[in-house]
């Protein structure tokens, strides 16, 4: 089986990997449906929105803080569990 970029990355934030880059949490994010918007000019706080979702805020360092990939986990295993319910 051959797994696409997107499917690395999701495994990778499933397993809390230490070297995630805001960019990936970013890009799954997007993928996800997420809009994203920055806290203000020059902050590096930034705000991820679903419909029917919490807010994730994701503070923009390197190497990303676990407590953020866990928040981006939670909300891949909710939407992961969404599509089993709806089977």
């Amino acid at each position: 089986m051959i797994l696409s970029q997107l499917d690395k990355l999701i495994a990778k934030i499933l397993r809390i990997d230490k070297n995630l880059r805001f960019e990936e949490l970013e890009k799954v994010l997007k993928r996800m449906g997420y809009t994203i918007s920055q806290a203000g000019t020059g902050s590096s706080h930034y705000s991820f929105r679903k419909s029917g979702m919490p807010r994730l805020t994701i503070v923009k360092n390197y190497p990303i803080k676990k407590v953020y990939v866990e928040q981006v986990k939670n909300a891949i295993l909710e939407a992961l569990s969404e599509v089993s319910d709806d089977d």
